[in-house]
């Protein structure tokens, strides 16, 4: 399997996000996960498959089941399928390893892969949206309208954590990540309390979190 890392690690060894993305794109399919599928898709041949296991008996099909993944690449010793799950709810590792579990017990696959947001970056998401409202002058509700539009519930959130947390950046990215990458959502803690808890056992598995590093100004 030394082939897929070295693939892998070509498509993440480059990557970055800048804060601005954060900000425009909270949404589970950002633009950082765009560019990584591209790459995974377009440079390397890992596509998109369905895999259907029927169960027959007698020359009579009792079972169909089929696993979807985003992500698969046969290699001369192995299959290798990966999921990126950057901003997705956390039930989605559940999906992702249940599947891993499942091809791995018929025999179809080799190893499973989830790319997600990494401890550093869940636990510094405030301080980069802080940061970048305080470099932007965002420190009204008028200002912040020009970056995206918040609902009437999320301007109320902000304005009570703004007077809570001492300033509008603060208030702002306390709101802005709880409602966007809260801890609900795809990131490193909930992969990890699944994986302990031997969820996807016993198909090997690559578990990547993607560190604050890779956010840039």
């Amino acid at each position: 399997m030394g082939s897929a890392v070295k693939e892998i690690e070509s498509v993440l060894e480059n990557i970055s996000i800048p804060v601005e993305e954060l900000v425009y794109g909270g949404g589970g399919e950002g633009e950082l996960t765009q560019r990584m599928r591209r790459e995974f898709s377009d440079e390397f041949g890992w596509g998109k498959h369905k895999f259907e296991i029927k169960k027959i008996i007698d020359g009579v099909e009792k079972e169909s089941i089929s696993h979807e993944i985003d992500h698969v690449k046969k290699f001369s010793n192995g299959t290798f399928v990966l999921e990126i799950e950057w901003n997705n709810k956390d039930p989605f590792f559940d999906r992702d390893l249940d599947n891993f579990k499942r091809l791995h017990a018929d025999g179809v696959i080799s190893i499973g892969a989830i790319i997600t947001r990494g401890s550093s970056l869940q636990e510094g998401l405030r301080e980069a949206i802080e940061n970048y409202a305080i470099m932007n002058n965002i420190d009204d509700i008028q200002k912040l309208s020009e970056y995206y539009t918040p609902t009437s519930r999320q301007i109320k959130l902000i304005e009570k954590a703004a007077q809570s947390k001492g300033s509008f950046a603060k208030g702002w990215a306390h709101t802005f990540v709880s409602d966007k990458f809260g801890e609900a959502t795809t990131h490193w803690r909930k992969l990890e309390d699944r994986v302990n808890r031997g969820v996807g056992n016993p198909c090997p598995l690559l578990l990547i979190g993607i560190p604050i590093d890779v956010v840039v100004k």
